[in-house]
């Protein structure tokens, strides 16, 4: 079992260049998991995780609703924001600057074969980054993600998850607002679910601007410890 995950931050970058390059990675997995079974080898396979800002976004997934994307592609062409369909779990989700979107590819053989177990830990990531920064963040029942005054009239989510997995190989993952413009939210019903407020890390502490590079690398500590990985971080880009 290889536990070693090669970690690459690509800055700002084109949702759509980044779900390709996604999808390169995962297509490489999946190949050598095939090539292993068929050649009966043992080839260690590889697992990567991807941080990434994207310019505005809305995001579908395979069993989303369009009608919760309550503009049309003039407002959308009006605001900069770009849309797409994709291969993941979930709703409609926004990504944009000021979020931290988190993609680990990677192969659960070499962690633990439970989907479940993997969102669970990737929750589990993000609540135990918010407790550093003082906040009791939870999980809602029947409710993807990571919220805040869960079971509350003031529940909000700070965090949306969606992910998508073939042969035990994951991609796609999570978008954590940090510093994110909350006006964007307003253009969707988020994860399909009405009612309930978004929120940020930077308004939840009363600050005009969280440091972004710390969150990740908090994150990256409790993603280290939670999946027993060591990290191999990278520089190159997509």
């Amino acid at each position: 079992m290889n536990k070693r995950v090669q970690f690459q931050d690509l800055g700002l970058k084109d949702y759509k260049e980044t779900w390709d390059f996604q999808e390169k990675l995962f297509k490489e997995i999946i190949d050598l998991k095939i090539k292993n079974r068929r050649e009966e080898e043992s080839i260690d396979t590889p697992n990567y995780l991807i941080f990434v800002e994207h310019p505005h976004v809305y995001t579908l997934g395979k069993s989303g609703d369009i009608t919760n994307l309550l503009v049309d592609e003039k407002d959308l062409e009006e605001k900069g924001a770009s849309f797409y369909k994709i291969n993941r779990g979930g709703d409609i989700t926004y990504h944009g600057p000021g979020q931290i979107v988190g993609y680990p590819i990677l192969d659960l053989d070499n962690f633990f074969t439970d989907i479940h177990k993997y969102l669970r830990f990737l929750e589990e990531m993000v609540i135990l980054t918010l407790a550093d920064y003082g906040l009791k963040a939870e999980r809602s029942k029947g409710e993807t993600g990571v919220w805040l005054d869960v079971g509350t009239p003031f529940a909000r989510k700070i965090c949306a998850m969606g992910v998508r997995a073939s042969r035990w190989v994951t991609m796609h993952g999570f978008g954590l607002n940090v510093n994110a413009d909350l006006g964007y939210f307003d253009m969707m019903i988020p994860c399909g679910i009405k009612g309930k407020a978004v929120t940020s890390l930077n308004v939840e502490l009363g600050k005009k601007e969280v440091n972004m590079n710390e969150v990740k690398e908090r994150l990256l500590g409790h993603f280290s410890s939670l999946f027993e990985a060591e990290l191999i971080k990278q520089k190159t880009e997509a």
